[in-house]
């Protein structure tokens, strides 16, 4: 693949994450194109975006450095590249746009939670069209009123592609968000669903990951989860990567120990903006639909499949089936509420 930074971009379905990524590309020169909804780029139009992170970054991207554009056909029409950024339940009726509107060369890359995204992509699209990756870090946006509306990476990590030829992690790599190669990325995205499992019990409880993660309750239920899903995976005969360097299995132990050993083990496992939250948190408290099935739902699968208990995955689901069904935001749960799960 070329390496020009000129190569067309498009973000599709640009929100936290697509433009976080999509506005770090556009301050490093590359041509960006954000495929997103109306509200959203109308802001950018008039006031640009802010991108920033928990390292001290902070850009703010002029209107003129990047495209935006809400209709599909505008927006892929023109793409060589085309960065896939919607949430998991949206892949088939993106790809079918990719198909309508896209070069049929052009390269897709799924930047998305969930561990069969590609798949779908590659079902309407062709498998050598379509790049598989995983995005490690955490993205909190906010707007405020005559104001770029900002994209804040609350976590760090890199962001991992599928190995190929080097020219599309080469276009891709720019600072801010660094970009790696993986031979294995089916094990990466595996690693990172096990981790992504808080994600239910974070909209859940209402809090910022950082308070979360302080209590040691929560962190108990975060470490079953994980035992949970580790087991289910451990049947089903799928190896997991170790999530930026540390083993699932490390993980829950470090959840189990003591509040002030935890923040001691913290420091080197992980950081994380005290404003984090998880985006299913963002997707209750907005009425949306969650990415919970692509994630519980996953495990709950395969644990039917192979025989495997998963009781609280499985509660975790049913609770965060009902907030959705509320569409009052996040229930903002006692971890008691979901102790009982056996």
């Amino acid at each position: 693949m070329s390496q020009h930074k000129e190569l067309p971009i498009t973000v599709a379905g640009a929100g936290s994450v697509g433009c976080y990524v999509g506005g770090l590309l556009a301050a490093a020169g590359r041509n960006v194109t954000l495929l997103t909804r109306p509200q959203l780029a109308k802001a950018v139009r008039e006031h640009g975006l802010r991108v920033s992170d928990l390292d001290g970054r902070d850009i703010t991207v002029a209107p003129n450095a990047l495209s935006v554009e809400t209709e599909p056909d505008r927006a892929l029409g023109r793409a060589r590249i085309v960065l896939v950024t919607v949430k998991s339940h949206d892949t088939a009726e993106m790809a079918a746009l990719i198909a309508a509107h896209a070069a049929k060369d052009a390269l897709v890359v799924s930047l998305q939670n969930g561990v069969r995204n590609a798949e779908v992509l590659r079902h309407t699209l062709g498998h050598d069209r379509v790049v598989d990756a995983m995005v490690p870090f955490n993205v909190v946006q906010t707007r405020s009123s005559g104001g770029a509306p900002r994209f804040h990476r609350a976590s760090g990590g890199t962001i991992l592609v599928e190995k190929g030829d080097g020219g599309l992690r080469a276009l891709l790599d720019v600072p801010g968000a660094p970009v790696a190669e993986h031979d294995d990325i089916e094990a990466v995205l595996w690693g990172k669903l096990l981790v992504n499992l808080n994600n239910g019990l974070n909209a859940l409880s209402g809090l910022p990951i950082v308070e979360q993660f302080g209590d040691r309750r929560w962190r108990g239920l975060v470490a079953r989860q994980l035992d949970e899903g580790i087991a289910v995976l451990r049947a089903a005969g799928i190896r997991h990567a170790p999530y930026e360097g540390v083993p699932a299995r490390v993980f829950a132990l470090a959840l189990r120990l003591p509040d002030a050993l935890f923040r001691l083990a913290a420091k080197s496992i992980f950081a994380i903006d005290e404003s984090a939250r998880s985006s299913m948190w963002g997707d209750l408290e907005a009425g949306r639909r969650t990415e919970i099935d692509h994630l519980q739902g996953e495990i709950i699968r395969l644990a039917e499949t192979h025989g495997v208990p998963a009781p609280l995955n499985r509660a975790v689901l049913a609770r965060v089936k009902e907030a959705e069904r509320a569409k009052n935001g996040s229930p903002r749960l006692p971890p008691e509420d979901l102790n009982g799960a056996r």
